[in-house]
């Protein structure tokens, strides 16, 4: 499925900076508002931050694409969405990794009480240092 049929099939409006936002959240690294509106502007030319933003929210309302928040780091924006998988963030340099589910179907953990909610998806952070910046720590 092409990036506009999703838009469509998601109920969205179609338009250049849309297509190019999606396909630059799918191809890039985790990355923030600031960036995401580089790769769009690449694609399609000028696009002001106020509209990358709104492009944001509605990928993310129409689960098209994923916001994640480490602690301490701008919201960040991703293409993998709907497979409840965690991630590793390094301490040093703020690079942000996909790992694949921690143990056994979603949610993945059970907190010790559910207090009643039924859980769909468990939201894991784990923090330390990269291979990099493990080698070479900041000072």
């Amino acid at each position: 499925m092409t990036p506009a049929e999703e838009l469509r099939g998601a109920g969205l409006r179609v338009t250049a900076a849309r297509v190019a936002l999606l396909q630059a959240v799918r191809e890039g690294d985790h990355l923030d508002a600031d960036a995401a509106a580089a790769g769009v502007r690449e694609r399609v030319g000028h696009v002001s931050l106020q509209a990358v933003y709104e492009g944001l929210h509605a990928l993310t309302a129409a689960e098209l694409i994923r916001r994640i928040e480490p602690a301490g780091s701008p919201a960040r924006y991703e293409g993998r969405v709907g497979d409840n998988h965690h991630h590793l963030v390094c301490r040093g340099c703020g690079a942000v990794v996909d790992v694949d589910c921690a143990v056994g179907e979603a949610p993945c953990l059970e907190p010790s009480d559910g207090r009643g909610f039924t859980l769909d998806e468990a939201e894991v952070v784990y923090w330390g240092l990269c291979p990099a910046c493990s080698v070479h720590p900041s000072s």
